[in-house]
């Protein structure tokens, strides 16, 4: 009786230090995720106030004026030739490094005395620059549900045509660090065959300029490289090797886990979430959409959509 009665306080004790154990752990996770949009919201400031610093920027300077240099007369003075015709004797600032300034350079001329003020990059093509400044969008790492170990392998290594290919290696040299990316690469990095048309030839002297860019003389320095393909068996093995691409990752489709992180229907990562009405059974929706990616998750929703407006309501029920 003594034994029997001692073992109900212990039983309370240990029920007590699980229900702790368990509501501390409750608190780190809700700790973790407040930490986590924390982080989230710290990253949206910081791209706020760089965007400010140089709109500031942008408001407080001069205009000035583009020009190239033909000639470095003396240590201090240098022939410059401006972009409206005439040439000029100039010197250039104390601060700027001379030896930058070598004849093809372009530089930035002072509107009033065209003293030299600054180092220009090299002119590339339109279509080249445009490539570094389109919208990469708004999605993180942190809105992709599933895919960890995709995600952790790519955070760690993160004629006309071969022309276009060499001016924008070389523009990515100006700016690195950079990442190139090359959506759809087997229509240019197709397996290599002797016949063909005039077309095919172009393509494949474009894939010997990207080979070149890989790995030639040049080393690539900071810039990386990452090609998406949904024909990887089409692809050259001259593109494959070692040493050209390093790690071969694929993207699966979405496993359980996956379809309920993202949560498709109405997720905040989607442009237009879907007005719904009441809770959804997230869990069924998981398990009846095996074998699903989130295009067609997402055309659920749109079917879904036109349910709802053939029932003239205005949101979807389950």
């Amino acid at each position: 009786m003594p034994l029997a009665g001692a073992a109900i306080p212990m039983d309370t004790q240990r029920e007590k230090g699980f229900q702790d154990y368990r509501k501390k752990l409750m608190e780190h996770r809700e700790v973790e995720s407040r930490l986590k949009d924390m982080r989230e919201q710290l990253k949206d400031l910081t791209k706020q106030y760089d965007k400010s610093e140089n709109d500031l920027k942008a408001l407080q300077s001069v205009g000035q004026i583009v020009g190239e240099v033909l000639k470095q007369l003396t240590e201090e003075k240098f022939i410059v030739k401006a972009t409206n015709g005439p040439r000029y004797v100039v010197g250039c600032r104390r601060q700027l490094d001379k030896n930058k300034l070598k004849g093809g350079t372009r530089v930035a001329l002072d509107m009033t005395t065209l003293t030299i003020m600054r180092h220009l990059p090299r002119e590339v093509d339109p279509l080249v620059y445009n490539m570094s400044h389109e919208d990469p969008g708004d999605v993180t790492y942190s809105a992709i549900g599933g895919l960890q170990e995709q995600i952790r392998q790519l955070r760690e290594y993160i004629g006309e045509s071969a022309r276009l290919i060499r001016e924008m290696f070389n523009y990515a040299r100006d700016h690195q660090p950079c990442i190139i990316f090359m959506d759809e690469i087997d229509a240019i990095g197709g397996r290599r065959f002797s016949e063909g048309t005039s077309a095919d030839r172009e393509i494949q002297r474009t894939l010997m300029e990207l080979l070149n860019q890989m790995d030639g003389f040049d080393s690539l320095g900071q810039v990386k490289m990452i090609m998406a393909t949904n024909r990887p068996d089409t692809l050259d093995p001259a593109l494959l090797r070692p040493g050209r691409l390093d790690r071969k990752i694929e993207i699966p489709l979405p496993n359980e886990q996956a379809r309920h992180a993202t949560r498709m229907f109405g997720s905040p990562s989607t442009s237009t979430p879907i007005a719904k009405h009441g809770e959804m059974d997230y869990e069924a929706v998981v398990k009846l959409s095996d074998t699903f990616n989130g295009a067609d998750l997402r055309n659920v929703c749109t079917e879904a959509g036109l349910f709802a407006i053939r029932a003239e309501r205005e949101y979807i029920i389950q």
